[in-house]
């Protein structure tokens, strides 16, 4: 739920773009980061949202996550030439990698080294 609110903010954010499709995008580890660490911030707000206790032991992600995700993923458009569909294809794409691998609480810590770094 909390990264389908965070997929629409992102759309309802961003102007029309010609669309790039995703799987023809060549993306920087600058951009791969973003992209890890805004569906890994989704993945907690949202668990942090719903109360879910293993969620408790990073810091409250709601709006500072979603500005994250607004911000970082706007800048991998304007970067890549990806269109709305095309981020959100990739988020959505990295979102189940992370669940499916269990690899939500490793990236944390780095992903909130990046975004003390954003200054969001």
């Amino acid at each position: 739920m909390m990264m389908r609110t965070l997929v629409a903010v992102l759309l309802a954010a961003q102007s029309p773009t010609p669309a790039t499709p995703a799987d023809e995008v060549r993306l920087t580890q600058e951009n791969r980061a973003a992209i890890r660490c805004s569906a890994a911030f989704a993945i907690i707000a949202h668990l942090q949202s719903t109360g879910d206790e293993s969620a408790r032991k990073w810091p409250d992600l709601g709006p500072r996550g979603r500005e994250f995700f607004v911000v970082a993923l706007a800048q991998v458009m304007d970067q890549t030439g990806l269109d709305r569909n095309g981020v959100a294809q990739l988020v959505g794409d990295e979102a189940r990698r992370l669940r499916d691998e269990g690899a939500v609480d490793a990236v944390m810590p780095a992903c909130l080294v990046m975004l003390e770094a954003s200054g969001v």
